[in-house]
């Protein structure tokens, strides 16, 4: 394929680009809307489902379609993933309750999963490592799009429309890019007839589910020391060695397990699960800071994280155009990682909106100055056979990093909430209820958790409400709340911060290797290049 004219590589591009806007677009559309969603469906106790499922099935087609797009050629896979996605979005907006709701997320999840893991690996078959960077730059930079439009979007329409059209308003645009997939996009050529490795696709599955599973649940759902966490995990355990076991007797391997031999696989998808555990705690619990800690309204708490997808967006084009030009790409990530250490840095001591904006525009720059660069680093360190293994294997580290993310960070929160609180509820300074009638201290105590922080119309309503004497001791109640809540968020991000200092510390170790100017496999264009030098 890399063989097509730049005018045919740049209209399949453009088609590539399409689906991955369609499929990133109808995520962050729901981001702001779902709890209102669930909450007319009734069916806020299956919240995190609505969720999960989604992760969990995106996750598994991510991974096993990655060995098979490389048996049976990308374009196959692009077709099925966008209208299992259409198919899953359409049948979303017809939900009639929770668990129908749940049913067709999972159907969109893999569609999800399978564009994903096919579009960035189409990219390898149009371009050689050379030519690469500037392309995965642009790719990474539609989900930066995707994540300011849609959150932004996705709450104006479902305050002016029914909400079922979250789902439905961007199906024109996967039609376009089913459309142009399928008259753009070359079929690829097949090879020798090879086995699929159907044992190893099951465990590899058993692995995956019951490990996202526990660390989704952990600390919400269920302690982490529970029956059902420890069970879960074992089931991992037992499952991986099980899988590790079949890899190493299979002639062709879902996730060939000779990839992690090679260092500059290894470290890339190390680094990568380390950014995203770090990145998950930028995106998830700024959000707390600016509405629970600053007081500021839901609608205007995203203005402040807007920016950073804005810079990140931007920094990440020119990120792949610099690499394509220079053809140097470990120079980005020493730049920007600690660049992202500086940001949630900035995260541990902010206490206000400008800081908060100011983290955010840092913590996008470094992203979008380091993330392009480990894909294409563990795609040119491999044979252009394994493209979609290897591609698979990085999407699934990043994909575990935030879950384990969110899940440690939520513990460390929660542990650290429960002692500032009591502090903050209990000290010398804190507000004195002896002497109010028990009912109005009662209704008072009822606002005494960082949940009722981020419910401003609420707590301004109950303010109101209550005697002018009275109000005083409410407003001195909610400030040591929110000071307790600020100083537990701090704790928060200076894990993060430490989690990508161990990022930063792993990119010394990244072997960078010359970005190659052909598919061919590392060591023969290693070779094709000699013998140009010795005719030269």
């Amino acid at each position: 394929m890399e063989n097509l004219t730049d005018k045919r590589k740049l209209s399949i591009m453009i088609a590539i680009m399409a689906a991955m806007l369609f499929a990133a677009i109808n995520q962050t559309i729901t981001s702001t809307a779902m709890p209102r969603i669930i909450s007319i469906l009734d069916g806020m106790d299956y919240y995190t489902w609505t969720i999960n499922i989604y992760l969990l099935t995106s996750t598994i087609a991510t991974v096993l379609v990655g060995k098979l797009s490389d048996m049976f050629g990308r374009k196959p896979f692009l077709l099925v993933g966008i209208l299992l996605f259409m198919v899953g979005a359409f049948l979303t907006g017809t939900s009639d309750n929770v668990f129908q709701f749940i049913t067709y997320r999972g159907i969109q999840g893999i569609g999800a999963g399978i564009i994903q893991s096919s579009a960035f690996t189409a990219v390898g078959d149009l371009f050689p490592p050379r030519e690469r960077g500037k392309w995965m730059g642009l790719m990474t930079a539609v989900f930066g799009f995707s994540s300011v439009l849609g959150p932004t979007l996705g709450g104006y329409l479902i305050d002016h429309l029914d909400w079922h059209w979250l789902f439905w308003i961007f199906l024109p645009l996967g039609v376009v890019a089913f459309g142009m997939i399928l008259a753009l996009f070359p079929k690829a050529q097949r090879g020798a007839s090879t086995s699929i490795d159907y044992l190893g696709s099951l465990f590899m599955t058993t692995t995956i589910v019951p490990l996202l599973l526990a660390f989704s649940w952990a600390g919400t759902e269920y302690d982490w020391g529970s029956a059902q966490i420890l069970g879960l995990l074992a089931a991992t355990v037992v499952s991986a060695i099980i899988f590790i076991f079949i890899e190493t007797k299979a002639k062709n391997p879902i996730l060939p397990l000779h990839l992690f031999k090679n260092s500059v696989v290894t470290i890339s998808n190390l680094i990568g699960f380390l950014m995203n555990f770090g990145m998950m705690g930028a995106m998830i619990y700024l959000s707390f800071f600016v509405q629970g800690v600053l007081g500021i309204s839901a609608t205007y708490a995203g203005y402040v994280t807007m920016p950073m997808s804005i810079v990140m967006v931007i920094a990440s084009a020119l990120t792949g155009q610099m690499i394509a030009k220079k053809g140097k790409y470990k120079r980005f990530a020493l730049i920007g990682v600690p660049i992202m250490v500086a940001g949630m840095g900035i995260m541990v001591i902010m206490h206000n909106v400008p800081m908060a904006v100011l983290s955010m525009i840092v913590f996008g720059l470094g992203l979008g100055l380091g993330m392009p660069v480990f894909s294409l680093a563990t795609q040119n360190a491999v044979s252009h056979t394994e493209l979609g293994a290897v591609t698979a294997s990085t999407q699934l580290f990043r994909n575990l990093g935030g879950t384990i993310g969110i899940a440690v960070m939520g513990t460390v929160m929660s542990n650290n909430l429960t002692k500032h609180l009591k502090e903050a509820l209990t000290s010398s300074s804190a507000a004195d209820f002896s002497k109010l009638d028990p009912t109005v201290a009662q209704q008072m105590t009822a606002f005494a958790n960082p949940q009722a922080l981020m419910n401003k119309p609420l707590l301004e309503q109950t303010q109101a409400g209550l005697p002018a004497d009275v109000q005083p001791i409410f407003v001195q109640m909610i400030d040591s709340i929110r000071d307790a809540l600020g100083q537990t968020l701090s704790t928060v991000f200076l894990t993060g911060t430490i989690v990508l200092c161990l990022a930063f510390v792993l990119v010394f170790f990244l072997k960078e290797l010359p970005l190659r100017s052909s598919n061919k496999a590392p060591a023969e264009a290693e070779a094709v290049d000699t013998k140009k030098l010795a005719v030269e």
